[in-house]
């Protein structure tokens, strides 16, 4: 069996980074990812899919992302279930990141690219706004 998911896309707002009981770090944000087609009005729509990150990724993802950054994500689909306050069952879907990567060029410099292991990192691509639906 195979649950595996890569996503390419920008942030719909800051990571938000939180600390567990014993001390390990989870972040949590949203990527923004287009459609591979246009809707009927000629227009791009896009997916908002919830990201989990954990430990020291976590850490990192909440330094150097901010809303609007364009970022790789592989990881695996996780659908939870819950019961909610009106006493109905709620699913929740959401990534969770194995691996990160920083798309968006660094601010005051260019430089090689890398994971979240090393200096904050970026590749050479096109950073144009348009079709942003945030």
């Amino acid at each position: 069996m195979l649950n595996r998911i890569i996503l390419i896309g920008r942030l719909t707002r800051d990571p938000e980074l939180r600390y567990t009981n014993t001390g390990r770090a989870v972040a949590r944000f949203t990527l923004a990812v287009d459609r591979p087609y246009k809707n009927q009005a000629g227009e791009r729509e896009a997916d908002f899919i919830n990201v989990v990150v954990w430990g020291p990724q976590a850490d990192n993802c909440s330094k150097y992302l901010s809303k609007g950054k364009l970022a790789a994500v592989d990881g695996r689909l996780e659908i939870r279930s819950f019961e909610g306050q009106d006493g109905t069952r709620k699913y929740m879907t959401e990534v969770v990141a194995e691996n990160v990567r920083f798309l968006s060029p660094k601010e005051g410099g260019r430089g090689p690219g890398s994971d979240l292991h090393g200096e904050p990192p970026f590749d050479d691509f096109a950073d144009g706004d348009e079709g942003l639906p945030f």
